[in-house]
């Protein structure tokens, strides 16, 4: 019994000893990460080594504890790795700026996280109520990596629209999703039939979907979409990152710009700032146009011209280095410039300075009153800052045109004042001739006066023009009872006054009608002028004379009945005078042939009876009389001033030579 009883014993030991073999060994295969198929190798050795059915059972559970084991080690391990991929995809993503290879690094981790053939990610695009392939990551087919899907539209459109996580382990065949031509040919194109998509989100707003997918069916786990999901969330985070950088650098690049602008815009005012005082300063300190004008022409490299309202060129500088060119009022040889009526009158109604055919041009207001105008040359391509400086200068130039009309109105009025007393005989000689000294004017020498007249121009306007043409001459002008007169050196009377009777009516816009007398020296001499060119100019109203400009010999016998000094030998030697020295030269007798001619009545063929000789010779005479005195000489006017002057000469024997 006892020999039965110790084999027993032996039998027990032995399979107890298998049993903890096999336990050893299922510990080793999950030390070892061995492959599932291998744990059941244990239980088959025990099996066949004949153990029995408790320590079979015994091993079976030790196997199936194993095997859960290592399931739950598998699971922690693929956990962990999921884990440091998410946090190295996170910190990859971190360092990333650019949002393009933001997306590329987020699709490229998720076809190797999840170990699929394709990974992709489209954005929504709510300008077009769609979501488009941003990137893609595996993809062979060009119209694939081209899709957009509408809202609802596929499995990509339904998660975009729902903000859930779609997967399908066939999407050709799957009926759950709204199947589109586009869609379904671009699918069928790359070959796709596995898809897992997860929104991309922003707080509750989906920005787009990423998705992992692959060309063989099969079922994606949840685990797989956890963790695409995860990873999805970690992009939104870094595609929101990116398009926050992205928008620091626009703002960034925006200050920059706004800096440089606030930069140049502060620039350019201190620019035109200093540019305003020196200008300012320039006329303060007594400066004339033509300094004005090279100021200008310096501070903007160009030429310029300034007019005055009535377009009088006052300075001109050609170019940008301050070279002068004088203008009409330094008697310069540069021919004057008028300024473009059109472009001063745009430059008027704007308010600002106006290109004309390469010239810029600023009117110069002082208020809604035109004082004149600014042009700037040489100068096409004026930026705004310089236009600014342009327009400031223009307000400079209406200073000094203010300052120098002020000046000149008190000059007027000193003018006028020393005019009316003059021509009053107020004050004695010697203080006369004082005051006109100071005014730049010589009593001592001779003058004519003017006496101007218009029925149509503004009192006003013309007393401003002869003041101005009284102050080019060194005269004197002003009103005096209730004409308007001029008091200048004298030449040749007459002439001046049809001269100023024509620059008179261009100014005032009028004709205007001038009687001129002269010269005479001293105020008792110039008083009787003035009384004279009043004559005249009645005279000439008189006679329909209207815009002209005369003397009283200019008008011939009539001048000789209403002038003071009854001259009738200067008068016969004014009409006749080129014939009676024709006739003293030559020894001809082209003045008998005139009475002859007049006292026929003007008949060639009884004139020639009374001075017995042939017509031709009558003919030949009265051509070379016509030639001496002009062609209208037999004129009703002129006739009757020959026949008039060949009495007086015949009665007076005027032959005196000039």
């Amino acid at each position: 019994m006892s020999s039965s009883t110790d084999a027993s014993g032996s039998a027990d030991a032995a399979h107890r000893e298998q049993a903890c073999t096999a336990l050893r060994e299922l510990l080793g295969l999950l030390a070892d990460d061995a492959p599932a198929e291998r744990f059941a190798g244990p239980a088959a050795a025990a099996r066949a080594a004949g153990a029995s059915a408790a320590e079979l059972s015994e091993i079976d559970e030790a196997t199936q504890t194993a095997l859960r084991v290592r399931r739950t080690l598998n699971q922690h391990q693929r956990r962990e790795a999921e884990l440091t991929a998410l946090f190295d995809t996170a910190g990859d993503l971190a360092a990333l700026r650019d949002l393009d290879a933001v997306l590329r690094a987020i699709v490229h981790r998720a076809k190797l996280l999840l170990r699929t053939d394709v990974a992709y990610l489209s954005l929504n695009d709510p300008a077009a109520g769609d979501t488009y392939m941003r990137v893609t990551d595996g993809s062979v087919s060009a119209a694939f990596q081209n899709l957009r899907l509408g809202m609802g539209e596929g499995l990509g459109g339904l998660v975009a629209q729902t903000a859930r996580p779609y997967a399908t382990g066939d999407y050709e065949v799957d009926p759950r999703f709204q199947h589109t031509t586009p869609i379904d040919s671009a699918v069928l194109e790359e070959g796709l039939h596995a898809i897992l998509g997860v929104p991309l989100r922003q707080g509750t707003h989906v920005i787009g979907v990423l998705f992992a997918a692959d060309r063989t069916a099969r079922a994606f786990t949840p685990d797989e979409g956890a963790l695409l999901s995860s990873l999805a969330d970690h992009a939104a985070i870094a595609i929101d990152s990116a398009r926050r950088m992205e928008e620091t650098r626009a703002a960034l690049v925006d200050l920059n710009a706004a800096s440089q602008t606030i930069r140049a815009h502060s620039e350019a005012l201190r620019r035109a700032e200093d540019a305003h005082d020196r200008l300012t300063d320039l006329v303060l300190r007594g400066g004339d146009f033509t300094e004005v004008a090279t100021a200008i022409g310096a501070l903007l490299r160009g030429g310029t011209l300034i007019h005055d309202a009535d377009g009088t060129e006052l300075a001109r500088v050609v170019d940008a280095d301050g070279t002068e060119l004088a203008g009409v009022v330094d008697a310069g040889a540069a021919e004057p410039r008028t300024p473009p009526a059109e472009a001063v009158a745009a430059s008027r109604a704007s308010g600002r300075a106006v290109p004309f055919d390469g010239t810029w041009v600023c009117a110069v207001l002082a208020g809604p009153e035109l004082l004149g105008s600014i042009a700037l040359t040489d100068r096409a391509d004026l930026g705004e800052a310089d236009r600014r400086l342009f327009e400031r200068a223009g307000v400079v130039t209406a200073l000094l045109l203010l300052l120098r009309r002020s000046a000149a109105e008190a000059e007027d009025r000193v003018r006028g004042e020393l005019l009316g007393d003059l021509l009053s005989l107020s004050g004695t000689p010697g203080r006369l001739a004082s005051r006109a000294r100071r005014l730049d004017v010589d009593l001592a020498l001779p003058h004519s006066v003017f006496v101007a007249h218009s029925d149509t121009a503004a009192r006003r306007l013309l007393l401003s023009s002869a003041a101005r043409a009284a102050r080019v001459r060194h005269g004197l002008s002003g009103l005096h009872h209730d004409h308007v007169v001029l008091v200048l050196p004298a030449d040749d009377t007459g002439s001046r006054a049809r001269a100023l009777a024509a620059e008179l009516t261009q100014a005032a816009g009028a004709p205007v009608t001038v009687g001129a007398a002269g010269p005479a020296t001293g105020p008792e001499a110039l008083a009787q002028a003035h009384a004279e060119a009043l004559r005249c100019l009645s005279a000439l109203r008189a006679l329909g004379h209207t815009g002209r400009g005369a003397d009283l010999p200019d008008l011939g016998f009539l001048g000789v009945l209403l002038g003071d000094d009854t001259n009738l030998d200067s008068y016969v030697r004014r009409t006749l005078g080129p014939v009676l020295d024709y006739d003293t030269r030559r020894g001809t007798e082209l003045v008998h042939t005139l009475r002859a001619y007049f006292a026929c009545g003007m008949s060639q063929s009884k004139a020639k009876d009374a001075l017995h000789v042939h017509v031709n010779t009558v003919v030949q005479r009265l051509d070379r009389i016509g030639h001496l005195l002009g062609p209208d000489w037999q004129s009703p006017e002129r006739s009757l001033e020959i026949q008039l002057a060949l009495r007086l000469h015949a009665y007076t024997g005027a032959t005196a030579s000039p």
